[in-house]
Parts: structure tokens; sequence; C-alpha cells
């Protein structure tokens, strides 16, 4: 199943965020979000012309996988470790906060870890592991990031898990870039493992939500593995990726290019090219490393959220993906914001009612 659909004006209050940013603690709501005014109205025509999708070749499996590659990805281990709590948080309206930490690949990974109160269901409460968009990593903060977001879930009797990844605010390692580095993903996979072992979480009821890069991150992550069932991304880098190298521009015409570029990670395009050639002289590399040819062995359905006037990742990602996976059987929504940004700001109510009413039916 599939649905375009555009989304009405909310009737909350506007959420006014930097990029790839979200409330403080400090202003962590009192009350639910309010539901949208009224009840999009369904469309089978995108108010973009999106941007024709590169086709995705069936990829080629090879006796020694690229680390990129979904192959790869599937052999590798993702073992997790105990999850320790670091700091306790103010508590939330109806769930306890924590700075936690976990391990991946021998580096301790900081998160931010939030609980419900009240009776455990019994097979434990569901999940959803919160992947978030690119920010300078010396920037980034456990607490200051995202936490409006979570908060929406987290009251309504989810776990929520925020991974910092490696290199960002406290996590050790190296920050190595969201798609020329398994890295990050890597410590997705591991909080996934980590999760699944922790007394008061069911393993059965794992969700994702991801915003930009952390997009790119959830839809990887649910063809590597079927333990995560459901996905939402607003705003995803979810093209395969040819059309990552050859049609991801601003307006304008240029490259995105991140505010405060990581040593090293505006690299992987070049050095891919260079080792294996371009997509159109190499297709069968260029989509084994693709989540986009492996939408066959998704483990659940996927709500896609993305602004028709988004000027970082252009709503044409997200189109072509609900195409795909429409075309792969799979169950798919789709809501475009007109007038709006890369955090969907000003429909950030109907947005995140939306997101959480996915999941209720999916995961809950």
């Amino acid at each position: 199943m599939i649905l375009l659909s555009l989304a009405l004006p909310a009737c909350a209050p506007q959420v006014t965020v930097t990029p790839a940013s979200a409330p403080t603690p400090t202003s962590l709501p009192t009350s639910t979000v309010a539901p949208p005014s009224a009840t999009p109205t369904a469309t089978l025509v995108p108010t973009a012309t999106p941007v024709p999708p590169t086709a995705t070749p069936s990829p080629t499996p090879t006796p020694t996988p690229h680390p990129l590659s979904i192959e790869a990805g599937r052999k590798t281990d993702y073992p997790g470790s105990p999850i320790k709590i670091e700091q306790n948080l103010p508590a939330g309206v109806n769930y306890s906060r924590f700075v936690a930490s976990y391990q991946s690949e021998g580096y301790k990974i900081y998160a931010l870890l939030t609980i419900p109160n009240g009776k455990k269901p019994a097979t434990g409460w569901p999940i959803v592991v919160f992947n978030h968009g690119y920010i300078p990593p010396a920037q980034y903060r456990t607490t200051e990031k995202y936490v409006g977001y979570q908060d929406a879930f987290a009251r309504d009797g989810y776990i929520t898990f925020k991974s910092d990844y490696r290199g960002h605010g406290s996590s050790e390692g190296q920050a190595s870039g969201g798609y020329g580095s398994t890295g990050y993903t890597t410590d997705v996979m591991n909080a996934v493992s980590s999760l699944k072992a922790h007394p008061d979480a069911d393993p059965n009821r794992i969700g994702m939500w991801g915003h930009s890069m952390g997009g790119y991150i959830t839809l990887r992550a649910m063809v590597l593995s079927k333990d995560v069932k459901v996905g939402v991304i607003w705003g995803g880098v979810v093209a395969s990726y040819p059309d990552l190298m050859e049609r991801w521009t601003r307006r304008g015409g240029t490259p995105p290019a991140p505010p405060t570029p990581i040593a090293g990670a505006r690299r992987w395009r070049d050095d891919l090219v260079a080792r294996f050639g371009a997509p159109s002289s190499n297709p069968a590399f260029w989509a084994s490393i693709s989540a986009n040819s492996y939408l066959a062995d998704l483990g659940g359905p996927i709500q896609l959220h993305h602004a028709v006037t988004d000027e970082t990742v252009p709503v044409a990602f997200s189109i072509s993906l609900a195409e795909q996976m429409k075309a792969a059987g799979k169950t798919v929504e789709l809501f475009t914001y007109p007038g709006d940004d890369h955090n969907i700001a000003r429909n950030f109510g109907p947005a995140i009612t939306r997101s959480v009413a996915f999941f209720n039916k999916h995961l809950k």
C-alpha cells in the first residue's frame, strides 16, 4: 500500500528547530502533540516534479564483498553490550530519562535513553531507536538534540534510544561520515543488539525513526536485519548510491556540504569512483552497496515525511523510494509538506502525530 499525501497545516504551535536539532530537555512539552486539524487529502500527483531515479540493477554477490555492501553488513557480527546508565536526567511526563552507554567495535558510545513508568507489559516495552541527522560532531550534545521527538514516543509507552554515533559528543572513536563508512550504521546495529537484551525491552518489537542521514541509516538497518519491524523517516537520504552520486544537489545545482566537514568524509565519492568506476560503468557494484536494491527483504512497513521545498535533501528521494517499495510489494506511506523545511518545522505537530500513530498501528 502506498499513500502519497499533501499535509495540511498544523494547528499545533509552530516548532522552530535548527538543522538536525530539536527542543532541549528544559523545553519538554507537558501535553501530547495536537493532532492534525483535518484528514489529509490523498493524491497520486506529488506537488513537486521528482528527478527520475536511476534504475537500480540487481546486485551481484562477490566472494569478498566491499565493506559498504549489504552482503558484508549482513555477515558482520553486532554483539552490542549491556546498557550502562551514566547519568540520571530529569524525568519526563510519564517516563524516566537517562544518559546511557554501550559498546560498538570497542568504542564507548553514549545515548539518550527513556523508559516508560508504570507496569511493564508481559513481553517488555516496545522500542523506537532514533537515528539523528548530520550535526557537526564537536557541536553535538546528547541531551540537546531531538529531545522533543523522543518525548512524543516516550510518553506513548515506548522505550526510546538515540545513539550519539562514534566521535559525536562524548562518544569514543572517530567521526567518519554516514555514506562512505559503515561506522554509524554499525553503532546503530550494536544499539539494536544491546536493546534486545535490556530487561525492560521487548526484543520482538523494535522500530526506527530517522532524520536526514539518519533516514539513510534506518533504511539500511531495515534491509540488514529483520529485527527492525517498522521505520519512519523524515527528510531522508534514502536514494540509491547512483542517485546520491549524480542527482543530490541543493537548489541552484551545488552539491550539499555539511557546515563543518568531517575530515575525509567528503572524499568517499572520489575514492569509490577511482576504485570501482562510475555507476554507469559498474552498476553491479553500486547496486551492491545500495539498500534500495534489497527492498524485497524489508521486514516491515515504512512511513516517509518530506518537505516539498526541502533545500538540503530533495523530495524526489522519498518519492522514488515510495515507488520502489510499491513495486517491491511493500507497505509505504508518503506525506509531503509544501512550503516547509528540512526539519518539517512548520508541520511538526501533524508529522509527529502521524509518526506515533504509524508505530502504534504496526508495532504495538
